[in-house]
């Protein structure tokens, strides 16, 4: 981890950048306290076409499988103002 002051974050900003993007964290203080910690960004999953596709058919058969019993309406509309 490396620490830095502002003003030296300033000047060597593209080099601090360059650093957390290796994976380093930086932290830059304020008078010799800490003040702001970077990191890189994680990047965010990604869910391919196909698994939401067998996600959506899943839940399709398990909504033909499953019926309501008595008293769902009552259920449904509970809450509801008319």
């Amino acid at each position: 981890m490396r620490s830095t002051g502002i003003f030296e974050a300033k000047q060597n900003f593209s080099a601090l950048i360059d650093a957390v993007e290796a994976g380093e964290e930086v932290v830059i203080t304020r008078h010799g306290k800490p003040a702001v910690r970077l990191l890189p960004v994680t990047p965010k999953s990604v869910v391919s076409q196909r698994q939401v596709e067998q996600d959506i058919a899943e839940l399709a058969r398990l909504r033909a499988r499953v019926k309501p019993g008595p008293g769902w309406r009552e259920l449904r509309d509970e809450g509801r103002k008319y």
